[in-house]
């Protein structure tokens, strides 16, 4: 028995926008909290915050080259995908837990990495699962997804505002669980 569609998609790219907007309401929810995180809570200076983002940056871009020419030389592209999400779902509320700033360089080179193993091979996977004459439509559809995310984890984090009480700890340890688990139950089913 065939699978049912949406919008004509295969399964496997409704997963993958499924995924893609969990992570990003996820990541989203702690990443704009995080310069003032590392300010206000671990008292690091503002390089600080530039060598944090500048690590994370530099290790996603190089991880996408060197993971995408990876999966293509293994052709296997579903490995990549799952532990380059699972990288980040599994690294992020290790924030709550970070005494220093040097631990948080760790992490969101961690995280980075997972976004560098999955990004290329995510977007081969797409191309393999669609006709060519519908890539714009499954890529867009991902994009949608991954840019809904994007929109609602800053909302979502925009309420610590509303409960000053609440410390960038809680956040990063409650508010993403929802989100992680939510990304972990559309990845098995890919």
């Amino acid at each position: 028995m065939a699978r049912k569609r949406f919008l004509g998609l295969p399964p496997v790219v409704v997963s993958l926008g499924l995924v893609s907007l969990f992570n990003d309401v996820a990541s989203d929810m702690i990443y704009p909290l995080l310069p003032a995180f590392l300010t206000a809570t671990l008292g690091a200076g503002p390089e600080i915050v530039g060598i944090v983002e500048g690590v994370a940056e530099t290790t996603a871009a190089i991880g996408k080259g060197f993971f995408g020419w990876l999966s293509d030389r293994r052709h296997r592209r579903k490995p990549f995908v799952v532990g380059g999400y699972a990288a980040s779902v599994f690294t992020r509320p290790l924030l709550a837990l970070a005494p220093g700033w040097g631990v948080v360089v760790g992490i969101r080179f961690l995280d980075r990495i997972g976004k560098g193993v999955r990004t290329a091979p995510r977007d081969a996977m797409i191309a393999g699962a669609v006709d060519p004459a519908r890539r714009g439509v499954a890529y867009g559809f991902e994009r949608a997804m991954d840019n809904a995310g994007a929109m609602i984890g800053p909302l979502i984090a925009a309420q610590r505002n509303a409960a000053p009480a609440q410390s960038f700890r809680h956040l990063f340890r409650n508010r993403t669980k929802t989100f992680t688990h939510a990304c972990r139950l559309v990845m098995r089913d890919m």
